[in-house]
């Protein structure tokens, strides 16, 4: 059963830079897509980016997100610059219900969940 074990995250000051690490632990990444979610408190999760062989990003992140993976490792990756106050959230990686599929915006299209970091930044 494949596990998605996050890490990085932390505290940083509007304008810096986080980057965010997912790894498949008894599993695989390959000819998956993988993408990152975040959840504000209060809020619905909302998605961030997405990778298989092509990328997609939310509106709100797109220039200064950047989502890649490397898949000899197992891991996927989650570049964020220029961070603002309203990236503040718990983000989560997800690997896709079904191989060979781009997927999208939609949670329901991810089956495994890694277990969610805290990014916060300060204005």
């Amino acid at each position: 059963q494949v596990q998605l074990v996050q890490s990085g995250g932390g505290l940083v000051q509007a304008g810096g830079s986080l980057r965010l690490s997912c790894a498949a632990s008894g599993g695989t990444f390959s000819r998956y897509a993988v993408g990152w979610f975040r959840q504000a408190p209060d809020k619905e999760r909302e998605f961030v980016a997405v990778i298989r062989t092509i990328t997609r990003y939310a509106d709100s992140v797109k220039g200064r997100f950047t989502i890649s993976r490397d898949d000899a490792k197992n891991m996927v990756y989650l570049q964020m610059n220029d961070l603002k106050p309203e990236d503040t959230a718990v983000y989560y990686c997800a690997r896709a219900r079904q191989l060979n599929q781009m997927t999208g915006p939609a949670a329901t299209d991810y089956g495994t969940w890694g277990q969610g970091t805290q990014v916060t930044v300060s204005s």
